[in-house]
C-alpha cells in the first residue's frame, strides 16, 4: 500500500525514511522542506511548539517539525488510506524520539474544514500551521480555511501555505500578515504570521 520515498531532513529523526501513500498526495520535496524549516529554526519557532499539519498526507511536514523540537503535532487528513500511512509514520518517529522529550503526535481523520470548525479547546492554540492542500483546491475554499484557522492560532504563530506556482497568492484574513513569498521550481511557499 505504501513505500518509503522521503526522509526526515534533520533533528532527532534525521535521515529516517517515511512512507507515502501510493496516490492522492504530493509530498513536499526535500529542498522545499529544508528551506521552510531553516526559516522556522532561524526564528526559533519550533522548540516546544504546538503544530498543526492540515492536509497532512504522509505527515512529512509535521514529522519534520517534531524531529526538530515541536512538543506536539496534530495531523489532519481526510483520506483514510493516507491517514493510515501518516499514523504508521508517527510510530516510526515516536520510537526514534528521546524518552525525555517525545512529542505528542495525533492523527485526525477529517477534512480540514470540519476539523477547523469543530469545538476545539481554546487552551491548545497552535504556534505553527502548515497548509499544503491539493493543487486543485478551490481558492475560495482555501480562503475559508484560513479564516477558520485564525482563532486556533497563538499570537505570533507562523502559517505556511504551499501551492503550485500556477496558483494565485492566498487571500489572507486580516489577522494573518504575509511575511515572505518564495518559489522553488513549480512550488510556491507563502509564510504569514498571526497578529492580535
Amino acid at each position: 500500500m505504501w513505500w518509503p520515498v522521503t526522509r526526515i531532513v534533520s533533528g532527532f529523526a534525521g535521515s529516517l525514511a517515511l512512507s507515502v501513500p501510493r496516490s492522492g498526495t504530493r509530498p513536499t520535496s526535500d529542498r522545499v522542506r529544508e528551506a521552510m524549516f531553516s526559516s522556522l529554526e532561524a526564528r526559533d519557532a519550533l522548540r516546544g511548539a504546538n503544530v498543526l499539519d492540515l492536509y497532512a498526507g504522509s505527515g512529512a511536514l509535521g514529522l519534520e517539525a517534531a524531529s526538530r523540537g515541536a512538543a506536539s503535532v496534530v495531523f489532519v487528513e481526510r483520506n483514510a488510506a493516507a491517514a493510515r500511512v501518516c499514523t504508521a509514520n508517527t510510530s516510526v518517529i515516536t520510537k526514534a524520539a528521546p524518552r525525555s522529550r517525545a512529542p505528542r503526535l495525533d492523527v485526525v481523520v477529517a477534512s480540514a474544514h470540519s476539523y477547523l470548525t469543530r469545538e476545539l479547546s481554546p487552551d491548545h492554540l497552535f504556534d505553527v500551521a502548515f497548509l499544503d492542500p491539493p493543487y486543485d483546491l478551490d481558492e475560495a475554499q482555501l480562503a475559508t480555511e484560513l479564516i477558520a484557522l485564525v482563532p486556533l492560532l497563538a499570537d505570533g504563530a507562523v502559517v505556511i501555505v504551499e501551492r503550485s506556482t500556477r496558483s494565485p497568492e492566498p487571500t489572507w484574513p486580516s489577522k494573518l500578515v504575509l511575511e515572505r513569498a518564495k518559489t522553488y521550481g513549480e512550488t510556491a511557499v507563502w509564510t504569514a504570521s498571526a497578529s492580535s
